[in-house]
C-alpha cells in the first residue's frame, strides 16, 4: 500500500524558514518522481516543485524560486521542501504528491503552512 505522509508545517513569521518531509513507503521511492502541491486558503491547487531524482532534474514555480529548495533522502524514503524567506502568500497547505506519467497517481494529507506575524 502507498503511503505519503507530510509533517513539518506549522506558523512562521515571514522571513522565516521551515523544512516540510513527506514520508513515502509501498512503491520504489529512488525511481520514482514526487512533486509538492499547494493549496493556499480559498484557492485552487498550485504546482510547487517536483523532482526527478533519477536524473538529477528539479523544477519550481517562478514565485518559490530561490526561496524553495526540493530534496530526496532515498535511504530514509523522504522527500523534503526546505522553504526559506516565506512570505504570507506562501500560505497553504501543502501535499507531497507521487507522480505516474503525467499524472499524481497517490496523495498524502497535507500539511498547513502559515505565514503570519
Amino acid at each position: 500500500e502507498v503511503q505519503l505522509v507530510e509533517s513539518g508545517g506549522g506558523l512562521v513569521q515571514p522571513g522565516g524558514s521551515l523544512r516540510l518531509s513527506c514520508a513515502a513507503s509501498g512503491f520504489t521511492f529512488s525511481s520514482s518522481a514526487m512533486s509538492w502541491v499547494r493549496q493556499a486558503p480559498g484557492k485552487g491547487l498550485e504546482w510547487v516543485s517536483s523532482i526527478y531524482s533519477y536524473i538529477s532534474n528539479t523544477y519550481y514555480v517562478d514565485s518559490v524560486k530561490g526561496r524553495f529548495t526540493i530534496s530526496t533522502d532515498n535511504a530514509k524514503n523522504t522527500l523534503y521542501l526546505q522553504m526559506n524567506s516565506l512570505k504570507s502568500e506562501d500560505t497553504a497547505v501543502y501535499y507531497c504528491a507521487k507522480i505516474t506519467g503525467w499524472e499524481y497517481d497517490y496523495w498524502g494529507q497535507g500539511t498547513q503552512v502559515t505565514v503570519s506575524s
